[in-house]
């Protein structure tokens, strides 16, 4: 179930538990034997070093991360589930077009994956701290194989068809959110957790380009519900995955305002204490607001490939491309970069991260819109450093609700982004309404960077235990 949040950098570390879990009314499961401290990590390849040699060298950077058991068992699910679900969508809207004739409804199975994230992220948001976080991961993905199985039944009409979508996106953020606190429990808070949620952003970014592509090979041999039986074996392996794969920790919140009452009052106490503040409320709308405003030379792909007489592998290529940027910044900066350096480049490249959208103002041919588009999302590596800065903010106890309302809200203006820029180009030409959203955007995010440097005590938040280059 994807979509989608310090320790020295060389050896995981598991926080100390609560003093007194809350009972939680989900099944109970067997939890798994204490496999006792955790090791240091070492390279599997390594030899043992013989009287008198060298140790032998720790993995740095991503081998650190795979080095990690349970984040692998992580990582495999997270890809099963996102191809999936990727899967899913496309098949579904091909069913819902199939069943009904209209383009709308086709439409809007899609829009409906991202318009439940806003009500999931904020009404279940307790859900992340209440309970223990394998808990909670296995029986979302459950209930999101149980909502696919009954797409699957004939019988199901549109409008259950459409239901069922809602209820699945709806979960997603609770999913994510508490994906995202536990890799803090497998990774520590420090640069393996910065590292690891760069690896689960990139899986994200190439699941949308390979998953895809593999959705419209498997309509090609498989009825749109033949294809849709692909997702449930794939939640159902992620929900073994991390039952059978990570540890049993307890829950998070145990005391503390909100503790102990019902969840929709837990869930709302902590959108409200984790949005009061001023330091995480600042952060997270980093995380925000340059995400809305780059949606929208992909929300406008189809319209602006039109206008210019592009083809329509050329417009695979204008979908892709912004994808394509991240993926490579994104592995440069967490492979090339010291914890130290990550820190340095987040205000100044999410400053100027929207600039190249200006491009669209001189209304350019394929190619230069193909750069400009991969420089956009290359911007977005300054999330690296971001992740660092916000999980140092969060305090632990609110650390699933705030991941929750993170990606619950990070969904929801990207899916406000693109309706906005659909708006704007009904009166404006597409290359007017991109060059507008960079110009905007910019705008606004130097002055979110300006309340960021405000709201940060230490002036410039450097990760301690700097290690220096972390490579591959």
């Amino acid at each position: 179930m994807p979509t989608d949040s310090p320790a020295p950098a060389d050896t995981p570390r598991t926080p100390p538990a609560p003093a007194a879990p809350v009972p939680a009314p989900f099944p109970e499961r067997a939890a798994l034997p204490d496999p006792g401290p955790a090791p240091t990590l070492r390279d599997p390849d390594a030899r043992a070093p013989g009287p008198g040699g060298p140790a032998p060298a720790t993995p740095r950077g991503y081998r650190a991360v795979f080095a990690v058991a349970e984040f692998r068992a992580v990582f495999a699910a997270h890809l099963l589930s996102l191809l999936g679900v990727v899967v899913s969508e496309l098949a579904l809207t091909v069913l819902v077009y199939d069943l009904t004739g209209s383009p709308l409804l086709s439409a809007l199975t899609f829009a409906l994956g991202l318009l439940p994230y806003i009500v999931g992220g904020t009404l279940f948001a307790g859900v992340a701290d209440r309970y223990p976080a394998r808990r909670v991961l296995v029986v979302c993905d459950l209930l999101c194989a149980a909502c696919v199985a009954v797409m699957l039944v004939p019988a199901t009409p549109v409008a259950g068809l459409l239901a069922l979508r809602c209820l699945v996106a709806a979960i997603a953020p609770v999913f994510t959110g508490t994906r995202m606190a536990a890799l803090t429990d497998i990774l520590g808070e420090g640069d393996l957790y910065v590292l690891g949620r760069s690896l689960l952003r990139i899986v994200s970014q190439s699941a949308m380009l390979i998953g895809f592509g593999a959705g419209g090979m498997l309509l090609t041999v498989l009825s749109p519900r033949g294809a849709i039986t692909v997702t449930v074996v794939t939640f159902l392996c992620s929900a073994a995955l991390l039952r059978f794969g990570t540890q049993d920790r307890p829950a998070r919140a145990t005391t503390g305002e909100g503790a102990g009452g019902t969840l929709l009052k837990e869930s709302l106490s902590g959108a409200r204490l984790v949005l009061g503040d001023r330091r995480i409320r600042a952060l997270m709308l980093l995380f925000w607001l340059p995400a809305m405003f780059v949606v929208a030379p992909e929300a406008l792909a189809a319209p602006y490939a039109d206008a210019i007489g592009a083809s329509p592998a050329a417009l695979g290529l204008l979908l892709c491309a912004m994808a394509v940027g991240h993926i490579g910044a994104e592995l440069f900066v967490g492979s090339a970069l010291s914890p130290r350096n990550r820190s340095r480049i987040v205000l100044p490249v999410a400053a100027v991260g929207l600039l190249p959208l200006l491009v669209y103002a001189v209304r350019p041919g394929l190619p230069l819109a193909l750069a400009a588009l991969a420089l956009a999302g290359a911007g977005a590596a300054y999330v690296i450093g971001l992740d660092q800065w916000f999980v140092d903010a969060v305090p632990q106890e609110l650390r699933g609700r705030a991941m929750t309302v993170l990606t619950a809200g990070l969904m929801t203006v990207q899916g406000l982004g693109m309706a906005l820029a659909g708006l704007a180009a009904e009166f404006f030409p597409v290359h007017q309404v991109v060059a507008g959203s960079g110009i905007v955007g910019t705008v606004c995010t130097l002055l979110l960077v300006a309340e960021v440097r405000r709201t940060d005590p230490g002036g410039c938040r450097i990760p301690k235990n700097e290690t220096g280059l972390t490579g591959m």
